[in-house]
């Protein structure tokens, strides 16, 4: 029998919200401001052109008309007296016009007379035409060859005549254009200025804002002392207070739970101390001991107490870090030696280590025991979790100097490469190697150690393909002003 599958109810079915990039509040506010004046000055621009428009073509169309009638009682008056074509014609071109006019007569007999060829008969609207010639006078607009004109009617019935005007509006378009391209322009500055004002006001508006950003990253940065400063607005002064209250009442607890960790980490001293020498004195006569399961318990015990020896020094360190105690003390070392030395002293004192010949007899200035103590959590750290070091680099940059360790584990994913630096952090695969030796807090004091000398740590793939992971350590170094070893030192 064949699995059904039924569709979900319509309560069933997933909802998917699709988010489109949003623009940012300055940007919002920029944008209202943008709007409104644009919608603003469109709306005035319109009315504007609107009435301007009805009024000069109304003028120029009266004008027109007052001038038309008394050309027409001219031309009556030339009709009732003398029919000579060429007379009238001569008075049809003396005919006074405030624009370029063009005159069109039909005597009672029904011959047209024109001023113009271009503004004859054939030019007339038909409607127009049958109005007139029923004794009503009337006007039109209209287009000819392109332009705009305006054609005015008079009936002349004393002597059974008709007189038509072809009067050019070309001027009055001309003068409508200019207008829109005017007002058009001065809605297009008035929409940039509303951008530009509306860009100002949010910058103004938002200044505080920036103000309480800056500070917040300012306290994540470890300046717990950071406050904002009073003002004046009481819409912003709530914000204000209430950001400094909980900036204050977050170094209050910061501080008391440093100075928790510290004083736990320093009353842990004496009794460890205690204990490791106890423990010391059992592990030299541990050959005495004929039980196995004693020698292997004292072995433990060993192990134990040297790991939480190590994890209260670790401790009273990032105290130190967290209360902002801790300060370089620079000297004057050469790194390569620094480095053989540090690798020496280590637990695998054996991890090949490939030098630059560039920093050969060079001295640089940094802080030997956080440098050392930096090179030793690394090399932990690769013995504990990436199956041992197997090569070191040294290396001169541009900036400074760049310390590598890669190891031979299984690599860490790309995921956890920020976070194997932080505090009681050995990352998702610790437990599937050897890490239970670790307690977390090796990488974090070397991110601490390097952060500062100024420097940066990462931890990426080996640049040779093989398996594992390569830590780096870059230190900055001024190499404008090298300091240079002197044949003393190099002796």
């Amino acid at each position: 029998m064949a699995d059904t599958v039924t569709d979900p109810t319509p309560t069933e079915r997933p909802r998917r919200w699709i988010r489109g990039p949003r623009l940012g509040l300055r940007a919002r506010i920029t944008l209202a401001f943008m709007l409104s004046a644009a919608l603003l000055s469109t709306l005035l621009a319109a009315t504007t052109w609107g009435l301007t428009r009805g009024n000069i073509v109304s003028q120029r169309e009266s004008a027109a008309t007052r001038q038309a009638f008394r050309n027409s009682e001219v031309i009556a008056t030339q009709l009732a007296g003398q029919q000579d074509d060429a007379v009238l014609r001569q008075t049809l071109a003396s005919l006074k016009s405030d624009s370029p006019s063009h005159a069109l007569v039909r005597d009672a007999s029904g011959r047209w007379t024109n001023q113009s060829t271009a503004f004859d008969e054939d030019a007339l609207p038909r409607a127009l035409l049958r109005q007139t010639e029923q004794g009503t006078p009337g006007r039109m607009r209209t287009s000819l060859d392109g332009q705009p004109e305006l054609i005015i009617a008079i009936p002349l019935p004393k002597v059974h005549s008709l007189y038509f005007e072809f009067v050019s509006l070309a001027d009055t378009q001309s003068t409508l254009e200019s207008l829109s391209a005017s007002l058009f322009g001065a809605a297009l500055v008035t929409t940039l200025a509303g951008a530009a004002v509306g860009w100002w006001a949010s910058r103004r508006a938002l200044r505080p804002l920036a103000e309480v950003s800056v500070a917040a990253e300012a306290i994540a940065g470890g300046r717990l002392d950071t406050r904002l400063g009073a003002v004046h607005d009481p819409d912003l002064g709530m914000l204000v207070s209430s950001f400094n209250h909980m900036a204050q009442v977050l170094e209050a607890r910061i501080d008391h739970d440093g100075r928790f960790a510290s004083d736990v980490s320093h009353e842990l001293r004496s009794p460890l101390m205690t204990l490791s020498a106890s423990i010391e004195v059992l592990s030299s006569r541990r050959e005495e001991m004929p039980d196995a399961s004693a020698q292997a318990a004292i072995d433990l015990m060993v192990a134990d107490v040297a790991r939480f020896k190590q994890l209260v020094e670790d401790l009273l360190e990032i105290s130190r870090f967290d209360a902002g105690a801790a300060r370089l003390d620079l000297y004057e070392v050469r790194p390569g030696e620094l480095v053989t030395q540090a690798v020496a002293w280590s637990p695998t004192p054996d991890v090949p280590i490939d030098i630059d010949s560039d920093l050969a007899g060079v001295l640089i200035r940094v802080d030997k025991g956080r440098l050392v103590r930096v090179i030793a959590n690394l090399l932990d750290n690769a013995r504990k979790y990436g199956g041992g070091a197997t090569r070191m680099e040294l290396r001169r940059t541009d900036d400074g100097i760049q310390l590598a360790v890669e190891d031979a584990g299984t690599g860490v994913p790309e995921e956890e490469r920020e976070l194997v630096f932080a505090r009681f952090s050995r990352g998702a695969g610790s437990n599937r190697r050897a890490g239970s030796e670790g307690v977390g807090l090796g990488l974090s004091l070397v991110a601490e150690h390097v952060a500062l000398h100024k420097g940066r740590v990462w931890v990426e793939d080996r640049p040779d393909g093989e398996p594992g992971a390569r830590f780096v350590v870059e230190l900055p170094v001024a190499w404008d002003e090298p300091v240079e070893a002197t044949d003393e030192d190099l002796a």
